[in-house]
């Protein structure tokens, strides 16, 4: 007859450990929950201008960066990154392209459809002159809308997918989003999909083609606003900045500033 005492025994200490594992495994599930939590509250990327060439703190709205493989600024010393929202061509992409090869600097340019389809030689010298030819998604949609992710995957892939149809090669696994929108959400997603965000530390108001700033007075606000690490937006289809490149790149190299590329990031 078995010993009830050493039965009752073993059992209350298998049970104890039973419950001392769930506990465990409900505290780990619940810490990992928690990690793995992202906001999906969307706002617009800025940031205010610092003075005296000072790198200029990030938005407070600003959180998962590092985790996610986001960069607004580089690395603090003399360099910048210059990048260039490129969706579509009027004559003053091919310009700046230019400029950007006479001073050896480099460039990464963020694309959509439109320019592939209408321009894919400008897309092949980009390639050829060592440029980074990005990710800007296929058709400029807010995307810090998108509740589902693969709704988010698809606009990427579709853009990959056309490209690498039209120019026979892959482009680079850098992401910028559409209109500046944005959320840790769109963040940890475009990082699942092996993507790099990239958004800015510097810009002025570029985009708009007829309300172009006076060459000379967007050259000296670059100039003033400038810093190290300083990832640069700019809109290569503005007649401005077509026009003060050369300028820019030259004042640039006197102030001691590298052109470097965002693998370094």
């Amino acid at each position: 007859m078995p010993n009830r005492t050493v039965f009752s025994k073993k059992r209350l200490l298998f049970l104890q450990t039973v419950c001392v594992c769930l506990t465990l495994v409900t505290a780990v599930g619940g810490c990992l929950s928690a990690a793995a939590a992202v906001s999906t509250d969307a706002y617009s990327w800025y940031t205010r201008p610092s003075k005296d060439n000072q790198r200029p703190p990030l938005p407070s709205e600003a959180t998962g960066l590092a985790e996610h493989h986001a960069y607004a600024l580089g690395k603090d010393e003399k360099v910048v990154y210059l990048t260039f929202d490129a969706g579509y061509e009027n004559g003053n992409v091919a310009k700046i392209v230019d400029s950007l090869k006479r001073h050896d600097a480099t460039g990464a340019f963020f694309i959509l459809a439109n320019i592939v389809e209408t321009n894919p030689e400008l897309i092949n010298e980009m390639k050829d002159s060592g440029f980074l030819i990005c990710n800007h998604s296929k058709n400029h949609p807010d995307m810090s809308s998108y509740a589902d992710f693969r709704k988010f995957e698809a606009e990427l892939v579709s853009m990959e997918d056309y490209f690498s149809e039209k120019m026979g090669y892959p482009l680079d696994k850098y992401f910028r989003p559409p209109e500046g929108r944005l959320s840790e959400q769109t963040l940890a997603w475009a990082d699942e999909m092996g993507y790099k965000t990239i958004l800015w530390s510097l810009a002025y108001a570029d985009w708009d083609n007829d309300k172009q700033m006076e060459p000379r007075k967007a050259l000296d606000l670059i100039m003033s606003r400038v810093h190290n690490g300083a990832i640069i937006l700019l809109h290569p289809t503005s007649a401005t900045n077509a026009a003060i490149m050369d300028d820019l790149l030259t004042r640039l190299s006197d102030e001691g500033y590298r052109f470097g590329s965002l693998d370094e990031l």
